[in-house]
């Protein structure tokens, strides 16, 4: 299957066409950004850590029942997957409390969360990713009762399979983002799952070990993506 043209460029990610209409490819770049843009750097070997912890815990999502738009890893940078119809809800799954969740709330930072919260925002960079709910989803057209149903379900699911493997790495899963999209009906995850989209505490230290390293200017910033590629694929 071979590229055609390039269909989009992200913060994170270039996409292109392939010759099969069902199919698109996937590179993953190293640029950086945080604050809805706002900061923007690169960090050397994001792209590569991103696509290939991303792919694992795909596979091993699939393999646990959990449909994803993942099909094959074509190099360390590029990944082919279905080409879905992106539903634009950033589904935010938090495990401890920290980020905004504390200033908005004043819910004391790594307060552990019970039960599991669950957030929505509006998938809008122009907007700022605005926090919605059901209603908001419902008369804005964005998803149906049954599709938000699905997601929830599997995002729930989702967590706890991450939770119970990534304590096996010794990494506390605090939150993530996820992203699902439609193909042929089906409702599938998508995007991508890596320390660009969740944060990863050390579970003795607490050491940060995904892009809040970059964030907040705490330094070590490859060196703690590098660590993450190492516990999860070993190397």
């Amino acid at each position: 299957m071979k590229k055609t043209e390039q269909l989009y460029e992200g913060k994170a990610k270039k996409v292109f066409l392939t010759d099969d209409p069902d199919h698109v490819i996937v590179e993953y770049k190293d640029d950086a950004t945080a604050f809805n843009g706002l900061k923007k750097g690169s960090i050397e070997g994001k792209g590569v850590v991103n696509n290939r912890v991303s792919n694992h815990l795909f596979r091993m999502l699939e393999n646990k029942g959990i449909p994803t738009h993942y099909v094959e890893e074509i190099n360390d940078r590029e990944t082919m997957v279905k080409k879905v119809q992106i539903v634009p809800i950033e589904v935010i799954v938090r495990n401890i409390a920290t980020g905004s969740l504390t200033k908005r709330l004043g819910i004391p930072d790594g307060t552990k969360l019970s039960p599991v919260v669950l957030e929505f925002c509006y998938k809008n960079d122009a907007l700022g990713d605005p926090i919605m709910n059901d209603y908001h989803i419902y008369a804005m057209d964005l998803a149906t009762e049954e599709e938000l149903t699905a997601i929830k379900t599997m995002a729930l699911r989702i967590n706890e399979i991450l939770l119970d493997y990534l304590k096996g790495a010794g990494v506390d899963l605090v939150d993530f983002k996820l992203e699902f999209g439609r193909f042929h009906g089906e409702i599938l995850l998508a995007d991508e799952i890596s320390p660009d989209t969740c944060r990863f505490w050390d579970s003795k230290t607490g050491k940060k070990l995904d892009k809040d390293r970059f964030r907040m200017d705490l330094g070590d910033v490859e060196e703690a993506y590098a660590e993450i590629l190492k516990r999860l694929l070993g190397e």
